[in-house]
């Protein structure tokens, strides 16, 4: 009976992780309003968690024109703030806010500053950094400006790491590709 029961959580378990998706988790935007990635069905996703005093912080300038380079053929660039790594956003969501409009013009969807690593992780980061959930794109988020790729359908296609820029090669070809399909 007790291995009939632990199978049965098991099985329970693994089905819960299994139907989770990117639409799943709550957010809340930059301005404290509720939402989820959900408001981005039928949409290519990549979501990216900056800081504005970061050495990659200039990525915004990339990510802002890819994002007006793509987004009228379905591209949204989603920033999430976090403060996990060297401090390098201790802002308010306000002050996080004005600095990007003001030194960027960053007109991208952001939402309001989480934890991306670490005990307080946010549900949406513990499912993107889950390996046994995501075997290709999971793993610790090591540093700022870490950038996950999602197709129409919010699969994970794609994880690059910080120093690969959002106008790369790489980072272009399958945006173009999740783009097509």
């Amino acid at each position: 009976m007790r291995k009939l029961l632990g199978f049965v959580i098991l099985c329970a378990v693994m089905s819960f992780g299994a139907s989770k998706s990117v639409y799943d988790f709550p957010l809340n935007t930059i301005d404290g309003q509720p939402t989820s990635l959900a408001a981005y069905k039928g949409k290519v996703l990549l979501v990216v968690n900056v800081a504005s005093r970061c050495g990659y912080t200039p990525q915004y300038s990339v990510l802002e024109s890819t994002y007006e380079k793509y987004k009228d053929r379905g591209l949204v660039i989603v920033g999430v703030p976090a403060n996990n790594f060297g401090a390098q956003e201790p802002g308010t969501n306000e002050e996080i806010k004005t600095f990007c409009t003001r030194k960027y013009n960053v007109q991208f969807p952001m939402m309001s500053k989480v934890s991306v690593k670490g005990s307080d992780t946010t549900p949406l980061y513990q499912y993107l950094t889950d390996t046994s959930l995501n075997p290709k794109t999971g793993g610790e988020i090591k540093w700022n400006f870490t950038k996950f790729l999602f197709d129409r359908n919010g699969g994970v296609i794609a994880r690059f790491e910080p120093e690969v820029t959002p106008d790369s090669p790489q980072v272009v070809t399958a945006i173009e590709k999740a783009l097509s399909q």
